[in-house]
């Protein structure tokens, strides 16, 4: 399995053709000491939710996202563990007045008929020590869509105002196209103004419990 270290287990098959092997318990592989079970809550004031799209073909746009909040649920079976996630599409920023007022436009977000982006996982498979793929839906602009994350997991360790707090890194790749995104302008032959597609950067710090203490 990937991320834990290979274990090696013997059993003796009788006439019968059924064998008892027993539990078998992999370790992790490296890595970092995983969260404790139990509900975490997103820290929005230590996080950050952004994304990057390619201009006229040449550099990237960088926005975010201020308003968003969320919780993660780790279970005892890591892969039965849950991420649910709201955005305020109203809140991006990209640092251009004008800019910003299109990407909320029913050009874009048209965050008037669709305030909210929500995600809300359906699956964890691991991808590698500290890394796991998470599988999920994402409802943009008024279309739900199976979304993967690729996410890292940082480490655990306590902060100062006497909460416990995880860390991650997630990203995804999205298709305008997928959730009816279609605005275009070509300015010349081959070329559009934005890119067709949009990579989603989130760094991610979760307080452990349900609600987030007085933090500086």
């Amino acid at each position: 399995a990937a991320g834990y270290a290979p274990v090696a287990s013997t059993a003796f098959v009788t006439a019968s053709g059924r064998a008892e092997a027993g539990t078998v318990v992999l370790a992790r592989q490296g890595g970092v000491q995983l969260p404790p079970p139990g509900v975490w809550t997103l820290d929005p004031a230590h996080s950050s939710v952004a994304a990057v799209a390619q201009h006229l073909g040449l550099s990237s746009v960088h926005g975010r996202f201020l308003e968003f909040g969320g919780r993660v649920e780790i279970a005892e079976d890591l892969g039965k563990s849950r991420v649910e996630a709201v955005i305020g599409a109203a809140s991006i920023d990209t640092g251009n007045g004008m800019r910003d007022g299109h990407l909320k436009s029913p050009d874009f977000l048209d965050v008037e008929r669709y305030p909210e982006i929500t995600y809300s996982s359906t699956g964890l498979t691991p991808a590698g020590p500290d890394r796991w793929t998470v599988h999920g839906e994402l409802s943009l602009h008024g279309v739900a869509r199976p979304v993967d994350l690729d996410l890292s997991y940082l480490g655990t360790g306590p902060d100062p105002w006497g909460g416990v707090r995880a860390a991650f890194r997630a990203t995804a790749q999205l298709r305008r196209e997928d959730f009816a995104m279609n605005y275009n302008q070509v300015v010349q032959a081959g070329i559009s103004a934005i890119g067709a597609t949009l990579r989603v950067e989130l760094d991610v710090q979760a307080v452990q419990g349900e609600r987030l203490p007085q933090a500086g």
